[in-house]
């Protein structure tokens, strides 16, 4: 019995650990290759430029005021079996035309009647008529108003009757 111990230590060979040592090394090594990688801005862009526009400020609001404008009721006429157009609207403009274009609303509301009159009701009953209709009033108020001091129209009602 005692010699088959002896075989039996001789038979059960210790393995090397040198392949756990140097796969535990290489690990390690592309472990720090890659974060130093990602940290430098080689991978995934520049890790500063990140971090600056995390802390840009937010930029303000421009400065706009909403100008009101007089609910427009407007008879449509024979051809539109006399129904009505109820219309209202506000005015986008900047904060240092205010004034001025709220003296103007008497001329903005007259050019504004007499348009929306004129308009032919087929016209008014085509519902992507209201983009074209929106333009066409916005361009009238802008040369009444002069250039570059209403900055958009904003329909806040327009209802047949």
């Amino acid at each position: 019995m005692a010699n088959e111990e002896e075989v039996e230590e001789e038979g059960t060979k210790k393995k090397s650990k040198m392949p756990l040592i140097i796969g535990l090394v290489l690990a390690l090594a592309g472990g720090g290759g890659g974060f130093f990688a990602v940290q430098s801005g080689m991978l995934f862009g520049d890790h500063a430029k990140v971090e600056a526009d995390s802390h840009e400020e937010i930029a303000a609001f421009p400065d706009v005021v909403f100008v009101p404008m007089e609910p427009l009721i407007i008879n449509l006429g024979q051809g539109a079996q006399n129904q009505y157009l109820r219309f209202r609207a506000q005015l986008e403009v900047g904060g240092a035309f205010e004034a001025e274009v709220t003296t103007l609303l008497p001329r903005v509301m007259d050019i504004l009647n007499g348009y929306l009159r004129a308009v032919d009701m087929h016209d008014l009953e085509n519902p992507n008529a209201l983009i074209r209709l929106r333009a066409q009033m916005l361009r009238r108020i802008q040369i009444v108003t002069g250039e570059g001091r209403v900055k958009d129209l904003l329909i806040m009602e327009f209802v047949l009757n």
